[in-house]
């Protein structure tokens, strides 16, 4: 039990040097030396999107070693979109529903984290660095693990994975990928109907959304803060004309576009497409283990750089289980699921934590991973983009659904 107090002591010095606003009050709501007694026997309801075999059969996994080590019971809850998982919370919240919510854990990042924080519908701040394994995350190498989306966590959410945009081709097809947002417009208009994009708001939709506006905005620092909206139109203006000119030449020249970035993977894999597109660095790897894409197919990133990301789970202020939902939360953190993660075969999702500054037998878990044959070194992802405010995402969705949605 003294490691635990070390840790949870450790936990909270780190947590008042990397600048939080927690009060020490909120801290000591978090881990503690009873919090594995009292999560016994709770089950948690974990709201995860459930999109994607492998990563279901990761949470499938950790659900089991939790049961079994912890006697806390987990159920996946799968969604396809976690906005509607924050409207079910904002309506228990209107409801007076302050106990016994439906969501003990969610998979949560950006805008939405940012909707259940500014309306206090998080767990309070600081729980996520009193656990154990928050001693092992990079806070200093990956500052996004503090950051989403350019607000602070301040501790309502835990970092589970790193991403980063890459874009996945065939060299049977290309012999040298188009490594600009310009490239693959000229690309697709020697070759209409060969590239597309899910569409808005679905997760990856948004993101290329994003990074063609990252690119061509005339003044990126603008997306660094919320929206104003008296010059809104002007600023995203360029992203218009572009997507205007791309359209057309789009994959069924754009009258309907992909759902969801597994349905764009899959018109790769069938010669549909020259290039679809991932937020994890890994997938191309992992799909190619797992025979969903040719061992042909390799990864490339613009010359420029890419959007990148932490994703975080995150306890809402109801919670049934939030002891439960804190023992699941610290066991995705350990050196033992992270390195798991990370493996091409299992999901091939980037660790959060600092593997240099482990112990000698959890770094060796890390080093002996092949991440395959199409994941780029750290070298080769070159510069990681920040996230625009969350603003910015509710607003490019609503005006291309607008400009395109009837399309």
């Amino acid at each position: 039990m003294r490691t635990h107090r070390f840790r949870t002591s450790l936990a909270a010095i780190l947590f008042s040097l990397t600048g939080s606003l927690a009060s020490s009050a909120a801290v000591a709501e978090g881990w503690s030396d009873t919090t594995l007694e009292e999560a016994k026997g709770q089950k948690v309801y974990f709201y995860a999107w459930g999109g994607e075999p492998r990563i279901n059969a990761y949470i499938d996994w950790a659900a089991q070693e939790v049961e079994k080590r912890y006697g806390v019971s987990v159920e996946h809850v799968k969604v396809s979109e976690t906005g509607a998982v924050v409207t079910q919370i904002i309506g228990e919240k209107t409801a007076g529903r302050e106990d016994g919510g439906s969501v003990d854990l969610v998979w949560i990042n950006g805008e939405n984290f940012n909707t259940l924080k500014s309306q206090g519908l998080l767990a309070a701040p600081g729980w996520a660095q009193s656990l154990p394994n928050w001693t092992h995350v990079d806070v200093n190498g990956k500052p996004t693990v503090l950051s989403d989306f350019t607000v602070p966590t301040d501790g309502q959410e835990a970092p589970w994975g790193m991403a980063q945009l890459v874009f996945m081709y065939d060299t049977r097809v290309l012999a040298e990928p188009p490594r600009s947002l310009q490239a693959i417009k000229d690309l697709v208009k020697r070759q209409p109907g060969r590239f597309t994009y899910p569409q808005p708001p679905n997760f990856h939709g948004t993101t290329f959304l994003k990074q063609a506006l990252i690119n061509l905005i005339e003044n990126p620092e603008k997306l660094s803060s919320p929206v104003d909206e008296a010059t809104f139109d002007q600023d995203v203006a360029p992203l218009f004309a572009f997507l205007d000119e791309l359209h057309p030449n789009l994959w069924r020249k754009g009258a309907v576009f992909p759902n969801n970035a597994a349905q764009m993977r899959l018109l790769l894999a069938d010669g549909e497409l020259d290039i679809a597109f991932t937020f994890n660095p890994s997938d191309a790897s992992s799909a190619i283990a797992n025979k969903e894409l040719p061992n042909t197919i390799r990864t490339f990133v613009f010359e420029d750089g890419t959007l990148g990301n932490t994703h975080f789970v995150a306890i809402p202020f109801n919670s049934s289980a939030k002891q439960g939902a804190m023992v699941l939360a610290n066991f995705l953190l350990s050196p033992e699921a992270q390195a798991r993660k990370q493996d091409p075969a299992h999901w091939g999702d980037p660790t959060v934590l600092d593997v240099a500054g482990l112990e000698a037998a959890d770094r060796a878990a890390f080093d002996k991973l092949d991440l395959g044959i199409a994941t780029l070194s750290p070298a080769e992802l070159g510069n990681t983009l920040p996230e625009p405010h969350p603003s910015w995402v509710t607003a490019i969705e609503k005006a291309w659904e607008t400009r395109y949605g009837n399309s």
